[in-house]
């Protein structure tokens, strides 16, 4: 009974730990139970929410031929997570929740594939040395780039760069493969890499057709054997404040908390991943292609002055080969450059801080002569670090006759 009490105190006490990477005088840490008394046996709860009014300066027209609401409303994400340790040799995580939940995916009953709960993550990790980690499940372990595992509670754009998530739905479950891994670090040096089974199925469900294209589904269609694994690692080198690698998700701002530049460099390979047909229509020949993904980055964030300003900068040269002249949504064989910069003002930690950021990406393909271009402008507004903020973004996409533009107003909550 005693045991019972002390657990169920825990509970609505919400015992906190500082968590330097949000950026709040009010937060430390989130709601952490605590199974013995100094800690170190411990279940760990943090839950976020991140909604969206997007505004469309463009008219568009239905299915019907009727005219689109240029305001439209968006659960962006809903997310829970909780990690566990009674040991400090061993932990189990899970994250589980919904993304995009709107107008068009919404269901009478909640019982619509966009209305559904899944799991982003679950994978249990061991310790095997004072810096080194092995684990496996449902992981983001990711490679190609920081950006491929950015964390979506302190990203300092509105959102990620989505071709940054180069595999998302392709080999994987939203950016997420089964699999195995290792992490862990040598002196100033980080590094995760994984070996992970490719997805039975994907967004990519076309049929290669004779001398067209290559298609991204060759676990489907060549079987497990030939195309079932991919293999993927990113390394860093820290070359002032370490940051964490205790989880996968790497911080997009740190607000001035931390001085940290890092250099970056990552892969993600599939072979066979990819297919084209180099037969004929009455007699196809399907071959495998190999896709292969490269990446450079590096990231920089750091305080100005002792008022409270600081800068933000990262910069991504990726190199993606999906097969011959791939083209497929926002992926596609070709090249990509990103980057964006981003500036807090002078204001004391404990009011409201603002930060105007710029970014801009381009994006070639070898199957069209016409770039992607993206670019985004907009301001973040902290009135309690990441943990409470607003974000203002108007965000322009051009690509062949597209020419979007989106003005979108975020607010997020993250406990």
């Amino acid at each position: 009974m005693r045991k019972l009490t002390l657990l169920l105190t825990g509970l609505l006490l919400a015992s906190f730990q500082y968590s330097n990477a949000q950026g709040s005088p009010d937060y430390t840490g989130g709601l952490k139970m605590k199974f013995n008394e100094d800690g170190s046996k411990y279940l760990r709860v943090i839950s976020w929410a991140q909604v969206q009014a997007n505004y469309n300066l463009d008219e568009s027209l239905d299915a019907n031929g009727n005219e689109n609401s240029q305001l439209s409303f968006n659960l962006r994400r809903a997310r829970v997570l909780m990690f566990a340790q009674i040991n400090k040799d061993f932990l189990i995580l899970t994250h589980f929740g919904l993304n995009s939940l709107n107008s068009s995916t919404l269901s009478p009953t909640g019982k619509g594939d966009g209305s559904q709960l899944f799991f982003h993550d679950v994978w249990a990790q061991y310790n095997i040395g004072k810096n080194h980690t092995v684990g496996g499940g449902l992981h983001y372990f990711n490679g190609i780039s920081r950006l491929n595992n950015q964390s979506t509670l302190n990203m300092m754009t509105l959102d990620n760069n989505r071709q940054s998530w180069a595999t998302i739905g392709l080999s994987d479950q939203f950016a997420r493969h089964i699999g195995v891994f290792a992490k862990g670090q040598f002196e100033k040096l980080q590094y995760r890499v994984a070996i992970n089974d490719a997805s039975a199925s994907s967004l990519d469900s076309r049929t290669a057709i004779a001398g067209g294209e290559a298609v991204y589904n060759g676990r489907a269609t060549l079987g497990s054997k030939d195309a079932g694994k991919t293999y993927a690692g990113y390394f860093d080198y820290h070359f002032f404040d370490q940051e964490s690698n205790f989880l996968p998700y790497k911080v997009g701002t740190y607000l001035g908390g931390k001085k940290v530049f890092n250099v970056g460099a990552g892969f993600f390979l599939h072979p066979k991943g990819a297919v084209i047909d180099t037969g004929s229509e009455t007699a196809p020949d399907l071959q495998g292609e190999d896709v292969s993904i490269f990446a450079v980055d590096a990231f920089y964030d750091a305080p100005l002055s002792d008022n409270g300003s600081a800068i933000t900068a990262y910069a991504v040269f990726q190199s993606n080969d999906y097969g011959k002249d791939y083209l497929f949504s926002a992926y596609g064989t070709g090249s990509m450059l990103y980057g964006h910069v981003g500036y807090v003002f002078k204001g004391e930690a404990t009011k409201t801080r603002y930060q105007p950021y710029i970014s801009y990406g381009t994006h070639s393909y070898d199957a069209v002569s016409d770039n992607r271009n993206t670019l985004g402008v907009g301001v973040n507004a902290f009135m309690s670090g990441h943990n409470s903020k607003l974000t203002l973004e108007y965000k322009n996409q051009k690509f062949g006759e597209l020419d979007s533009n989106v003005i979108s107003l975020q607010a997020m909550i993250y406990l």
